[in-house]
């Protein structure tokens, strides 16, 4: 067509520009048009040859906009919009973000807000300064490089709620403040909280992208491979974290990332050996046969092709069929190669690794059988010796040490050395805690090599004097149709997260109100302390019952149950009658039943002192050092080994003649004095570990992300009104709105605020004093509104420390470029003196010359 005379009507005309643009941007190349279909686009012809008219209605357009009272928007906000998310809108934050917004507070108005929002995939909602995230089952094209410039720097009403912003929140706090954050990220399993603490590593890396690629490249691989040997599929989750993982990432005053550290915990060790119906091995497993299968290496690593090793076997009999077909298998076991690669382990370290997981698979298939003799009946010996030969040539041991270990074991009295056999039973038990002791030293070798390699550069940055920013993705509430040691563990610590939470949300502000003479309205909350102190305190406390009771040897797991009913006794603890091996408990998420079966087994976790001794003989130099380093309270591998003393006891005597050439300062020391088998248990493991990752978090700044699962089959776009309400009712949700609605939610002394923010009304070169007269002219001067003066503390709301952050940066930004113009001057002021300097040089020098020459 022959273009108009005139222009469109400025709305079309944008429309036809909007329409334009978003076919530019089409992500699939296969669907996005050419350039030569791009000429032909009714937009682009009608405005050819036009460009003095376009400015000229571009020019009315704005200022017809402005006189009607139109806010310009920035160029952040021109590029996103809100339902759903797309790149090319133009909407902005909506007051039905925030459930603070709300006029009626309540469950129906809260869960109806939750599920218009996730019905439009608004999966992110507001609470103040709280994130709710609802798992929407499907991926969202929202998290692209695009999106994380949106979420970098800008006002939070700039945008839609979205994750990013609770990383930016964080990211700027730490740079302006110099102080730690701590990202606090809980929900039940399968709630989303290992996707969301991917999302928050991926924007911080952005945030904080310093000069070195490669160390961005690491980090962002630390996640994967974590999380392949951590995480299993579980009944209710596929990608189910089975240990606590706290990533902090280290940043330079200026705000570049310069290192990343991990601490884990409490892994789920026993899911190695056996899996409840309907769940799976750690992913590692699965991924290493499908990869070494596809590189026709499972006869190398003593595999077999046909029927799986026991400890990945399961009920439906399709599990070589899926690792033989699934691709996604192999896909993870290429990906987890490029991590071991990116992150710096050597092809040794890796190759190590895999004869360690498949020395645990061969492990596993190792049969016991009876022998009866004339003195002996409950011997037990090794019939089929194919599986303890693959075991002991990928371990590099002795199979016939490694016999030995598994069907006897030594005990010293009164300075000799007696050996007794194992029963079938007792061997099978020692084949599966050498299994889990493996592995669990395994996984804290990883831990610690990736936190080796990722350690501060100190030619570059002192690691002293940079900032944190703390990610907290632990295991999230469980509750199966059987509940063992490890639930009760998971929940406890969930309790303990979630006592943190009410400590930071309600009791900490409230008991401020008072202190400094504040008249705000009480917010009632459901205290779990109670609970706590019934599982943690001494010597009543129910992990204190099981230690007990576990250093009993005639103990059982009914006299434990027996134990705790004679003891605990509130309100929070029963027991169901006409089932013996059970308890339930009241949690802050609901009542759980727990089957006590195995519990002081598993509590105990012994590891003989004879596997241990064996393991050290192994001609694998990484498996010698997993079994030579101590234990640290919590359970981990230590990362520097223990000097040894010369005083360590000798070898056992089914080790003292072979073949077997090792470094004997490391075999000789007793195990006990690297395995605190006599002293520790899984739950004072526990105790210890709650203990540390506490002590982490309350250095820093808490950001709260609250996940929620909106229903429980894994269906997008399903809301389950009954389920995401019980989880908005333990989570304390209306409450929380209640007090982020009329609280405080920040408190600063009147020293710090004027410390903080005293160039917002005082002079550069002024110190004023931290008193309540200079806090109200920093308060007036920013024109804030509905803020407190306490006796001692200036009591802000949520959104009050946004406000005063950006202004204080927009300050901060004028004396920058007034700096600059100031340095400018100065250094072409001296260059004119120098340049004078040398002209005046050269002339008295050639005056000098010519004299010279002359005479």
């Amino acid at each position: 067509r022959n273009p108009p005379p005139t222009l469109l009507h400025p709305e079309k005309w944008c429309r036809g520009f909007n329409h334009f643009i978003s076919q530019c941007l089409i992500k699939d190349f296969e669907k996005r048009p050419s350039v030569t279909h791009l000429l032909e686009h009714p937009f682009i012809k009608q405005v050819h040859g036009k460009d003095m008219s376009l400015q000229k209605q571009l020019a009315e357009l704005i200022q017809e906009q402005q006189q009607l009272g139109s806010i310009a928007k920035t160029r952040h906000e021109r590029i996103h919009t809100r339902r759903p998310y797309h790149v090319d809108g133009a909407d902005k934050y909506s007051v039905d973000d925030d459930l603070v917004n709300l006029e009626v507070l309540d469950e129906d108005t809260i869960i109806h807000q939750l599920k218009k929002r996730y019905a439009d995939l608004q999966i992110y909602t507001y609470v103040g300064d709280i994130l709710i995230a609802l798992n929407p089952f499907q991926n969202l094209s929202i998290y692209s490089p695009q999106f994380s410039k949106l979420y970098h720097g800008v006002k939070r009403s700039s945008n839609p709620p979205h994750i990013f912003a609770s990383a930016d929140a964080a990211y700027q706090s730490m740079v302006t403040f110099s102080k730690d954050q701590c990202i606090i990220i809980s929900g039940e399993s399968g709630a989303g909280k290992t996707e969301s603490a991917h999302l928050i590593v991926q924007h911080l890396t952005f945030l904080g992208k310093a000069n070195n690629r490669a160390l961005r490249e690491k980090i962002l691989q630390v996640n994967p491979l974590v999380e392949a040997f951590g995480n299993a599929c579980t009944a209710i989750n596929d990608n189910s974290s089975r240990f606590g993982k706290y990533l902090e990432m280290m940043f330079t005053p200026t705000g570049a990332v310069m290192g990343a550290k991990i601490s884990e915990y409490l892994l789920e060790k026993s899911r190695v050996i056996k899996q409840a119906v309907g769940e799976k091995n750690f992913h590692i497993f699965y991924y290493i046969y499908a990869g070494l299968y596809h590189q026709k290496k499972l006869s190398e690593y003593r595999l077999p092709d046909k029927k799986p090793p026991r400890y990945i076997d399961n009920e439906t009999g399709r599990v070589m069929h899926d690792i033989v077909t699934k691709d996604s298998y192999g896909r993870q076991f290429e990906a987890i190669q490029h991590c071991f690669r990116i992150i710096g382990f050597t092809d040794e370290e890796v190759y190590s690794v895999y004869r360690i997981l498949t020395g645990i698979l061969n492990t596993g298939n190792i049969e016991f059988a009876a022998i009866s003799s004339q003195h002996q009946t409950d011997k037990s010996e090794v019939p089929n010796p194919e599986a303890l030969d693959n075991a002991a040539a990928l371990l590099s041991i002795g199979s016939e040490e490694l016999q030995e270990a598994l069907t006897s074991h030594c005990v010293v009295t009164r300075g000799e050395t007696i050996i007794r056999t194992n029963t079938v039973d007792k061997a099978a038990d020692v084949r599966d805690a050498m299994s889990k002791a493996l592995y669990g030293r395994l996984f804290s070798w990883i831990v610690n090599r990736i936190n080796t390699l990722l350690q501060p550069d100190k030619n570059i940055c002192n690691a002293e004097n940079g900032m944190n920013v703390g990610i907290l993705d632990i295991f999230g509430f469980e509750n199966f149709a059987r509940n063992s040691f490890e639930q009760l563990c998971i929940n406890i610590a969930n309790e303990q997260i979630q006592f943190y939470f009410n400590q930071h949300i309600f009791a900490l502000e409230q008991m401020e109100y008072q202190s400094e003479g504040i008249d705000a309205t009480t917010v009632e909350y459901e205290d779990n302390r109670p609970l706590l102190d019934m599982f943690l305190q001494k010597p009543m406390g129910l992990l204190s019952l099981l230690d007990e009771e576990s250093r009993f040897p005639q103990a059982t797991d009914l006299t434990l149950v027996d134990k705790f009913e004679d003891n605990l006794r509130c309100k929070y603890f029963w027991r169901p009658k006409g089932v013996e091996l059970s308890f339930g408990i009241q949690h802050y998420a609901g009542k759980v039943l727990y089957d006590a079966c195995t519990f002081l087994e598993k509590n105990r976790d012994t590891l003989p002192p004879d596997v241990v001794v064996v393991l050290r003989t192994s001609e694998n130099k990484l498996l010698q050092q997993l079994f030579s380093s101590p234990l640290t309270k919590t359970g981990n591998l230590a990362q520097a080994r223990a000097r040894v003393t010369a005083a360590s006891r000798s070898l056992p005597p089914q080790l003292s003649a072979g073949r077997i050439k090792v470094d004997t300062m490391e075999v000789m020391r007793h195990p006990e004095e690297t395995t605190n088998m006599k002293r520790q248990t899984m739950a004072s493991y526990f105790r210890y570990s709650l203990m540390d990752l506490l002590s982490k978090m309350v250095v820093g700044q808490p950001h709260f992300i609250r996940c929620i699962k909106p229903n429980d089959d894994r269906e997008a776009l399903t809301f389950s009104h009954e389920r995401v309400l019980l989880q908005l009712r333990y989570t304390g949700i209306l409450e929380t709105v209640k007090i982020r609605q009329k609280g405080y939610s920040h408190r600063i002394l009147f020293e710090e605020f004027v410390k903080r923010y005293y160039y917002l009304a005082f002079k550069a070169h002024e110190t004023p004093l931290g008193s309540r007269e200079n806090c109200l002219a920093i308060l007036e001067k920013s024109k804030l509104d509905n803020w407190i003066l306490g006796r001692t503390k200036v009591f802000l709301k949520y959104y009050h420390i946004e406000q005063l952050n950006l202004f204080l940066r927009e300050v901060i930004g004028r004396v920058v470029v007034m700096q600059a113009y100031i340095k400018g001057w100065l250094g072409a002021r001296r260059y004119r003196k120098v340049k004078e300097k040398r002209e005046s040089s050269a002339v008295t020098i050639q005056s000098a010359w010519r004299g010279y020459e002359a005479r």
